[in-house]
């Protein structure tokens, strides 16, 4: 399982026009002639889907890391990380399965160059602004990231369902609805826990007038704790 590809560990890209790739680095669209033949099926495009959803879940892992680094809150601290397991346990099975399919599980597509980005900036604002807002504000910010992210990833594993059944019936065909089959579960219960939680947090806030003045008493409790150790 990889979590960071780059070209020292065997990582590889489509050149475009501002995308520059040396040619052992360098894949093309007829690289992918070897997934699905005869089907008459856009390789290229399926692999690049997958690219961008393996792009996701390495994103993913990282969102969790750091939404637990940042959280007071033992209860979402043991999800996040409970989660972050199960999210690079999902990388090696969608590495796995591009294996299985002919693919290469170190190509990045320009559509998972897209994903990453957009999964950095969905960790800037609550990561930028950590000293800056309460800790209510930030948990929420967190867990709203956690909420949307965790929707994405969902879907990816339904689409990837759909693009399974284009493909004939045969190893490659089964080797998808297999990785669904394994996956799915957990990413129902993914965006059930963070959804419920989202929603439990604003109404647990919106519902007692005492959370604000308790998140003052947290937050000096946490400088007093910091400035001490200072």
């Amino acid at each position: 399982m990889t979590l960071i590809v780059t070209a020292d560990t065997g990582g590889k890209t489509m050149p475009l026009s501002m995308t520059i790739a040396p040619p052992l680095r360098s894949l093309r669209t007829d690289h992918f002639g070897g997934m699905f033949p005869g089907s008459g099926l856009n390789a290229a495009f399926i692999a690049g889907s997958l690219s961008a959803f393996v792009a996701h879940e390495r994103a993913g892992v990282n969102l969790y890391r750091v939404a637990a680094e940042h959280s007071e809150n033992p209860m979402l601290v043991a999800k996040y990380e409970e989660f972050g397991r199960e999210t690079a346990e999902h990388i090696a099975i969608y590495e796995d399965l591009i294996t299985q399919l002919g693919g290469d599980p170190a190509y990045v597509s320009p559509a998972a160059r897209m994903t990453e980005q957009l999964g950095t900036k969905l960790l800037e604002g609550p990561v930028l602004l950590a000293g800056s807002v309460d800790l209510l504000s930030l948990e929420t910010a967190f867990l709203e990231a956690v909420v949307i992210a965790e929707h994405n990833c969902h879907d990816n594993w339904q689409l990837l369902s759909r693009l399974g059944a284009l493909v004939p019936e045969g190893p490659d065909r089964q080797a998808i609805r297999a990785a669904v089959a394994k996956v799915e579960p957990e990413e129902d219960r993914h965006v059930a826990w963070a959804t419920d939680t989202w929603f439990q947090l604003a109404e647990m806030n919106a519902g007692h007038e005492a959370a604000a003045g308790a998140m003052g008493v947290v937050e000096r409790t946490i400088h007093k704790v910091k400035d001490a150790l200072s």
